[in-house]
């Protein structure tokens, strides 16, 4: 090798060492190799969030259908517990929050995140919730029958309204899934389909179904029911001007047409005029999240 090949190769080299320093890897990095520890680390996450999300979800089943089996007058405590699960979910959407997890995370995990963070407040509320004396009814024969009924029926309503809203999308394993294999996601058009033509809410009312389909109504789960009822149609009135900001003109006509519940024809839950869906789409709401 003579000189000449000898300098090119030694400036190749330490222009090669200098990218590598202003560039280091990180799990946000696309380039990051498929077997580095940063990939691996995001891997793992993605596994363990879905194992995470489907024993929350089996927990749920349980707490609601049998309450909790730690007795207890802590009535502040429950409160603090209910309000507590709206929390990081609700600050996750924040579009500060969002930039900030994004310049560390990649956006196909980003999902994952949303599903932990909230699968981790549900389980903290399992643990300390506490089942407090009296009840505002006790229903025996036909009556807790059907409430049952009910309760099972919304479960099934619940996986149903899920199916159409794309259920990795709710986990997060789908966009986990395209960045493991170096996909952008699809594209997601919004179709009214299945129980979407005839309300837009339908999986925020099965969740209603969860909550109030019993048939002992304890005093701690009536805190819970009135809490998570009022979260509900808040989550309903800011998903509405999410997806009017995402999905423009296509929402606010699907608005128009289909109630946000059945058999409410007033308000932002019934039928919006495309005048006041207009007004309501905000300047900057955060990402999509169905």
């Amino acid at each position: 090798m003579n000189d000449s090949q000898t300098l090119k190769t030694a400036v190749s080299i330490e222009t090669l060492g200098s990218a590598r320093s202003k560039s280091p890897p990180s799990l946000a990095n696309p380039n990051v190799s498929w077997l580095s520890w940063q990939r691996s680390l995001g891997i793992a996450f993605a596994v363990v969030t879905q194992l995470v999300f489907f024993w929350t979800a089996l927990s749920l089943f349980f707490f609601l259908r049998d309450g909790s089996s730690i007795a207890g007058n802590a009535f502040v405590a429950n409160v603090l517990l209910a309000i507590f699960f709206a929390w990081p979910h609700s600050l996750l959407l924040v579009p500060s929050i969002q930039k900030r997890l994004k310049q560390h995370i990649p956006a196909g995990l980003i999902g994952c995140v949303h599903c932990l963070a909230t699968c981790i407040s549900l389980l903290v509320l399992f643990a300390f919730w506490t089942r407090t004396s009296g009840s505002l009814w006790v229903l025996t024969g036909s009556g807790a029958v059907l409430m049952q009924v009910g309760f099972y029926a919304s479960w099934l309503g619940l996986f149903y309204s899920l199916y159409w809203t794309g259920f990795g999308y709710q986990t997060g394993a789908t966009q986990a899934w395209y960045w493991f294999r170096r996909l952008p996601p699809p594209i997601r058009k919004f179709e009214g389909r299945g129980a979407f033509r005839y309300m837009r809410h339908p999986v925020y009312l099965s969740f209603l179904g969860l909550i109030w389909f019993t048939p002992i109504m304890t005093w701690d789960h009536v805190a819970l029911t009135l809490i998570w009822t009022l979260y509900i149609f808040l989550g309903s009135y800011f998903k509405d001007r999410r997806m009017m900001h995402y999905l423009g003109n296509a929402y606010r006509e699907y608005a128009n047409r289909v109630p946000g519940y059945p058999l409410i024809g007033f308000g932002p839950m019934g039928r919006l005029p495309l005048e006041l869906s207009t007004e309501m789409v905000p300047t900057n709401q955060g990402p999509l999240r169905p």
